[in-house]
C-alpha cells in the first residue's frame, strides 16, 4: 500500500505523518487490496482556522473518498478515517451478500 501524503500551504510535522500512516495501515483489516492512499492536507486560514483532510483509497475496481473539517489536523484525519471504515464495511458486507 503506498501513501501519498500532501501538504498544502503549510509543511506536515513528521508526528503527522507518522500519526496519519498509522490510521491508514489501519483500514487495511477491513480490506487487504488497498492499492494507494492519497492523503491531501489543507488549511484555510480565516478567523476558524479551518483544517482539512481529504483522503482518497484505490481498491481494485473502486475509489473512495472522503473529507473532513476541524479545528486540528488529527481530529481531520481521525474522522476520515471512520467514514472510509464504514464505506469498506458497507462494501465488504454488499460483495458476502453477492456471492451467497
Amino acid at each position: 500500500m503506498n501513501v501519498t501524503i500532501t501538504a498544502r500551504k503549510f509543511k506536515a510535522r513528521a508526528s503527522l505523518k507518522d500519526y496519519i500512516n498509522e490510521e491508514v495501515k489501519s483500514l487495511s483489516r477491513f480490506n487487504h487490496d488497498i492499492l494507494n492512499v492519497d492523503v491531501i492536507l489543507s488549511y484555510q486560514n480565516s478567523k476558524e482556522n479551518i483544517k482539512s483532510a481529504e483522503i482518497t483509497l484505490h481498491i481494485p475496481g473502486q475509489t473512495l473518498v472522503a473529507t473532513e473539517d476541524s479545528d486540528d489536523f488529527a481530529k481531520s484525519v481521525g474522522a476520515v478515517t471512520e467514514k472510509l471504515s464504514r464505506q469498506l464495511k458497507t462494501l465488504k458486507s454488499k460483495k458476502t451478500t453477492r456471492v451467497k
